[in-house]
């Protein structure tokens, strides 16, 4: 699939749960660089978007290419990429480009994103603008950190991923600083703060429309344009998060999470998991344990 034809029928457009694969949550993030999967695809990949995933890629030489919804942005050295979740993209690498791909997952994103203001926001914007110093070394320290297994590298890992994510918000803000969306954007950063408050009560989209005063429809189109999901996938996505949490992070019994989740049946939590997982809650946490670092703590 070339460029020319990303205005073709969007369900021909592939969808990633992490890094292209099928696991989930290996780790704390994923850092790769850019020659590492492009020369597999003769430095050309199709447009494609990641549902769970934030990617935040960094021309270091080199250049080409790339399509963020659409538009297309020319890129060159010192090139920082803003991927939000959701977002179609593709790119065309000029050959030998180098730099880096730091990819973060959702669960990640929630513990950072902890009264942080509207840097949600501003990270929902797909951009490419010049990368800071900043973030130039805060990549590097990612690409280093990742590759190694030192003590506390988890904790190291969550820290410089925040520290990215903040000279990221701040360079898109500098690169764009008046946003002509920020109404809808503003309405979907109110939702997913209600999502935030309110997923375990399992409202539905028309009490999020009610607290927000909007129609449900009118919040759905908004969240869509926005996100690149409905209001609904928003709401399903984040108990789903949760689960995985954990799955991953806890020893609590299935049907116990199923609870906690303010599910009255165990079956029908287990049912929507693997709808939305592709594998049961057991299965997931037996892949979780599998597929975890050995070394990291």
């Amino acid at each position: 699939m070339h460029f020319s034809n990303m205005a073709e029928n969007i369900s021909s457009i592939q969808s990633y749960s992490l890094f292209g694969e099928s696991q989930h949550l290996p780790d704390v993030l994923h850092c790769e660089t850019i020659a590492e999967r492009s020369v597999l695809h003769d430095w050309e990949l199709a447009p494609h978007r990641h549902t769970r995933l934030h990617q935040v890629l960094l021309i270091e030489s080199g250049g080409g290419v790339a399509h963020l919804d659409g538009e297309q942005h020319p890129l060159f050295a010192g090139a920082l990429i803003n991927v939000p979740p959701g977002h179609v993209h593709a790119f065309r690498f000029t050959q030998h480009t180098q730099g880096w791909v730091t990819t973060l997952a959702d669960e990640l994103m929630d513990e950072i994103f902890v009264r942080v203001g509207d840097v949600r926001r501003d990270l929902a914007r797909p951009a490419v603008v010049t990368a800071s110093p900043h973030i130039s070394q805060a990549m590097g320290q990612i690409w280093q950190e990742f590759s190694g297994r030192a003590k506390a590298r988890a904790l190291v890992l969550r820290g410089l991923s925040a520290t990215l994510l903040g000279w990221v918000a701040r360079a898109i803000e500098d690169h764009s600083p008046d946003d002509t969306a920020a109404p809808e954007s503003s309405l979907v950063q109110r939702l997913e703060a209600l999502i935030e408050a309110h997923f375990l009560e399992h409202w539905q989209v028309a009490d999020y429309a009610r607290a927000l005063a909007v129609s449900p429809t009118h919040l759905s189109r908004v969240a869509r344009a926005t996100t690149g999901v409905s209001a609904q996938r928003l709401m399903e996505a984040r108990l789903m998060r949760e689960a995985r949490r954990n799955l991953a992070y806890t020893h609590l019994g299935v049907a116990t999470i199923a609870y906690t989740l303010g599910y009255a049946d165990p079956a029908y939590f287990t049912r929507a998991f693997t709808r939305d997982a592709g594998l049961s809650p057991r299965a997931f946490r037996a892949q979780v344990a599998a597929s975890a670092p050995a070394s990291a703590p």
